[in-house]
């Protein structure tokens, strides 16, 4: 983390976890746990949570973010939420282009784009996954794979929507397995993604950008992972789920 040119951000991505009531539990639990923070700390929750979860919150230092959103205002797209649905709720953050939405339910690099020009338009600030495929690494295509989907998602994105955007680096064959990116192999493609990103704006531009890693994080190895340059916080998925564990992530962001 460099805290002198851009945020350390620890964001919790609940997947599809916690009734509204385990919601109110676990970030009861999260509040006074993290009140100290030197970093933003973010819980993404699904949608039914967002309203308890907005209300847990309030007056903490805890953002909440979204999931997933459409890229269209309104329209007959049953089952899906607006990112202006989601910014009158108070909602700040929301992931897009995670690659279990990539796997399951069809997500492109076109698709996280228009959904990213869309929360951004609506002052949302959308957290934007990318990562390489085993296979993809396997094959020694990382770079190639990185930097199509940065140019892709990033796609008629202005400097000034820049600096509401946060990159999270997720190798896929990370996610969910226990498995983890060395802490060499995570600085490497997050310095890479940073410059891919100074090549499309500037060196300054891409100083800025807070990005993620977030491939397995979790209380072990979150120290040695986050004392790279070019790793600035996590999104975190199984560990946000126990609160001394996600408590335990941001405490080692707060160094």
């Amino acid at each position: 983390m460099d805290k002198t040119k851009r945020k350390a951000i620890i964001a919790g991505n609940w997947k599809m976890n916690k009734t509204p009531s385990e919601a109110k539990t676990l970030l009861e639990a999260v509040v006074p746990a993290v009140k100290d923070a030197d970093c933003e700390v973010i819980a993404c929750v699904p949608f039914v949570d967002l309203s308890v979860a907005l209300e847990t919150t309030k007056g903490s230092n805890v953002k909440i973010g979204a999931e997933n959103c459409h890229w269209a205002e309104s329209g007959a797209f049953t089952g899906e939420i607006s990112a202006l649905m989601l910014k009158e709720m108070g909602v700040e953050y929301v992931v897009l282009g995670h690659s279990e939405r990539r796997q399951y339910f069809g997500e492109t690099d076109e698709t996280v784009n228009k959904r990213t020009k869309a929360a951004l338009a609506a002052g949302l600030k959308p957290i934007v996954c990318v990562g390489e495929l085993l296979w993809e690494r396997e094959c020694d295509i990382t770079e190639e794979v990185i930097a199509r989907q940065i140019k892709l998602d990033l796609f008629n994105v202005t400097a000034d929507e820049l600096k509401n955007i946060v990159i999270a680096y997720e190798p896929v064959w990370a996610i969910g397995t226990g498995k983890t990116a060395t802490a060499d192999q995570a600085e490497e493609v997050c310095a890479f993604i940073r410059a891919t990103i100074a090549k499309l704006y500037t060196q300054a531009d891409a100083d800025a950008v807070t990005i993620q890693y977030g491939g397995s994080m979790n209380d072990g190895n979150a120290d040695e992972l986050l004392s790279k340059t070019n790793v600035d916080g996590g999104l975190i998925g199984g560990a946000s789920l126990v609160a001394e564990k996600f408590a335990a992530i941001v405490k080692a962001a707060s160094k």
